[in-house]
């Protein structure tokens, strides 16, 4: 009896389940849901390199704003080979050529319920590194990168990033 009734329900699960997929594209990263986090305790969501940048962000404990992120250059050294952009100007979409890089579920640790959910998009570039050279290091030698600037048409387009947040579950109170 009780397995005549598991099955459609399994099924049923799926149903629901499956517009709910359809509308995201697979992100190229598969993750599971972070570790819970506390209200107030900053945090990592991801570290992006080649832009130099980090998304940190923090559970706010207040309904308006549950949970706020921003992305954090990681040095004032650091040369980027890619650049952060403001989601909302960029409007990533798989039409345009952006991919859906990563997404990142930071559970809340007061509110099990509740669930920060940030979608990282990604637009490929025409940028490419140097080859390596006989020592295995990809160098950029500055009188041959003004001679090639001067001379190309139209300069390689960097990677674009850009990042979404979405807050899911019951808040609790």
């Amino acid at each position: 009896m009780r397995q005549s009734i598991a099955l459609p329900l399994f099924v049923a699960c799926l149903l629901l389940a499956s517009p709910l997929r359809a509308a995201d594209p697979a992100p190229e990263i598969e993750r599971p849901a972070g570790t819970p986090q506390a209200v107030g305790a900053v945090h990592t969501l991801r570290q992006i390199p080649e832009a130099c940048a980090r998304l940190e962000g923090a559970f706010t404990g207040h309904a308006a704003q549950p949970y706020r992120y921003a992305p954090v250059r990681t040095s004032p050294q650091c040369q980027p080979r890619a650049r952060f952009v403001d989601f909302d100007k960029a409007k990533p979409s798989v039409a345009a050529g952006w991919k859906l890089n990563d997404v990142i579920r930071v559970p809340n640790a007061a509110c099990p319920s509740q669930q920060a959910v940030v979608r990282v998009w990604r637009k490929p570039g025409g940028a490419a590194p140097p080859p390596l050279d006989g020592q295995g290091q990809s160098r950029i030698y500055l009188q041959e990168a003004k001679q090639q600037a001067g001379t190309a048409a139209q300069a390689p387009s960097l990677t674009l990033f850009a990042a979404k947040l979405d807050v899911e579950g019951k808040a609790c109170r």
